[in-house]
């Protein structure tokens, strides 16, 4: 996957966490007993299915489905077999390229990964990433930039301006 590219890293991000979103369905087993009304205790339980993770993997899964069949289809390619969503993200990525020469598929695609990535991120908990930038806010001058790059903004922290800023793209 080439980092020239901006839906890369998004779905380089997809294809490593997405099993961890995956395995965070499975309920693990407590060992603690519990009792039942009338009767003895009861062996270990398990965990309650969380479903802002259910939901998580099923829009993840859908949304690459329909990625990959909306590239393929753009760019004029045969549907291939079905399969599981790292190695269709793997097939979008191996098209990156072909990708790239599109003026409307490519901002489709990197906009769709990086949904995908944020949506899988906040499901395993992670809070999204501030990168401090160089430089001062244009409004209040204070060195206060940071770039949201799951929202591809930029904006001041100051809280007394929360000025946004154009995010620039390459």
């Amino acid at each position: 996957m080439s980092e020239d590219h901006g839906g890369a890293v998004w779905i380089a991000s997809l294809v490593r966490r997405f099993p961890d979103l995956v395995d965070e369905l499975s309920p693990a087993v407590h060992g603690g007993l519990r009792e039942r009304r009338d009767s003895g205790p009861v062996g270990g339980t398990t965990a309650p299915v969380r479903l802002y993770v259910s939901d998580a993997v099923r829009d993840i899964t859908d949304g690459v489905v329909e990625l990959e069949e909306a590239v393929r289809e753009r760019l004029g390619l045969r549907p291939v077999p079905p399969a599981s969503v790292p190695v269709r993200l793997r097939r979008i990525a191996g098209l990156l390229d072909r990708i790239a020469a599109d003026p409307l598929l490519a901002p489709h695609v990197e906009d769709e990964t990086r949904r995908m990535a944020a949506r899988c991120a906040r499901a395993l908990g992670d809070p999204e990433q501030l990168v401090r930038l160089p430089g001062r806010c244009p409004a209040c001058g204070c060195v206060s930039l940071r770039a949201l790059p799951e929202r591809a903004e930029i904006r001041c922290v100051n809280p007394v301006c929360g000025r946004l800023l154009e995010a620039e793209h390459s």
